[in-house]
């Protein structure tokens, strides 16, 4: 029986990077300038276990966090999976860089706030220079963050691969319910059209976005045109999108069929590879960039029961090309099927160009995404 490991830590991304085209998951700065894998602000172990110790990950030495059983980025990187499937199968890091706590003076607090820009460029930059010692494909890769001046803290980390930005903007203090209660009136006034605009704007290869944005009620709050995953707000979607990349968070079982049918990347907490039958009605197919379905496959897939799904996908494992083996022709017919399904505005010959230039595959290609690596867990994490 499956049981998932921890979210970020290493076995949990290495199963991810297995089971599906990419992995998120998020880094923190130590104290002695290290790079660490971890999501929360404090140090995610038993409270007691950090008694007269500051609770921040940013006041921790690497070994300290390491010897807890937390995860470094070089741990990551050094790992022959994640090497083999960066460099080898096309699949992509997503990385998010987590400012510290505003009670961390050093790295800006509540008002020196261009510190919070150095501390940020500062991430990035010890990041990709472990990036780049690996060999990591510059563009399988992208930074982001719940940082509204992004654009500067990239500048001042020199940071050389893709960058987009988390919005609405979730503020580095207090608790979920105050995070909600603070982004509101950002949600609220930026529709969905406006935020990919925004990222368009600030060169990002894609776009972040939160599931409220396509799912009922919450899709009809933000002011502008509504969105959705069927019906009408679909057709508004992909008339909007034309094809922009965007990567959909969280994606519960329940709509994975629907997000990945509309064009969308998901970012998912459900990484069981028993998890073959979706609550949709739907068979699993995880890896849909680098073991990509034609137009026949597809319907296949689509077409399948319950009760013949596993044989249908079998089926599908034995002879579905990898994308990274597939010849120009192949690509040609994925793409093409791609574009016309969701009114892509590039055209292939250009998508086909990007790739050959940057020796990466198109930010197009619908992804599937383990978040925290095989997903989101309790806490305390260790």
């Amino acid at each position: 029986m499956y049981k998932q490991a921890p979210e970020n830590t290493l076995e949990s991304l290495v199963h991810a990077m297995e089971l599906f085209d990419a992995i998120e998951f998020d880094i923190r700065l130590t104290k002695d300038n290290h790079i660490v894998i971890h999501h929360d602000r404090t140090v995610s172990i038993a409270p007691s276990l950090r008694k007269g110790r500051s609770p921040f990950v940013e006041d921790w030495d690497l070994d300290e966090l390491l010897q807890l059983g937390f995860c470094s980025f070089e741990m990551l990187l050094e790992d022959a999976s994640i090497q083999r499937a960066v460099q080898e199968e096309g699949k992509v890091l997503v990385v998010e860089s987590k400012r510290p706590s505003l009670k961390l003076k050093r790295s800006g607090g509540w008002f020196a706030t261009k510190k919070h820009d150095i501390h940020m460029g500062e991430t990035m930059r010890r990041a990709e220079q472990l990036l780049d010692q690996y060999d990591v494909p510059k563009h399988s890769t992208v930074h982001y963050a719940f940082h509204k001046t992004m654009g500067n803290a990239t500048k001042l980390g020199g940071i050389q691969r893709s960058w987009s930005t988390l919005l609405p903007t979730i503020r580095p203090f207090a608790g979920k319910k105050t995070h909600r209660v603070l982004a509101f009136p950002e949600y609220l006034n930026t529709s969905f059209s406006k935020l990919m605009h925004k990222h368009q704007r600030n060169g990002s290869p894609m776009m972040p976005c939160a599931v409220e944005y396509v799912v009922s009620p919450t899709n009809m709050v933000p002011i502008g045109k509504t969105v959705g995953l069927n019906g009408t707000s679909l057709k508004q979607l992909t008339a909007i999108r034309k094809g922009f990349p965007v990567y959909l968070w969280p994606v519960s079982p329940k709509i994975e069929h629907s997000v990945l049918n509309a064009g969308l990347s998901a970012l998912t907490d459900t990484s069981d590879p028993n998890l073959t039958w979706l609550p949709s009605g739907h068979a699993r197919w995880t890896r849909p960039a680098t073991y990509p379905l034609d137009a026949s496959q597809q319907d296949r897939l689509n077409n399948a029961t319950k009760d013949d799904h596993i044989e249908i996908l079998k089926s599908l494992d034995s002879e579905v090309v990898p994308w990274m083996e597939c010849d120009e022709s192949r690509r040609r017919e994925l793409l093409s099927f791609w574009r016309t399904k969701w009114n892509w505005s590039k055209s292939v010959d250009e998508l086909l160009a990007y790739e050959e230039e940057k020796g990466s595959m198109p930010w197009e290609i619908v992804r599937m995404i383990g978040h925290r690596g095989s997903g989101k867990t309790k806490r305390p994490v260790l």
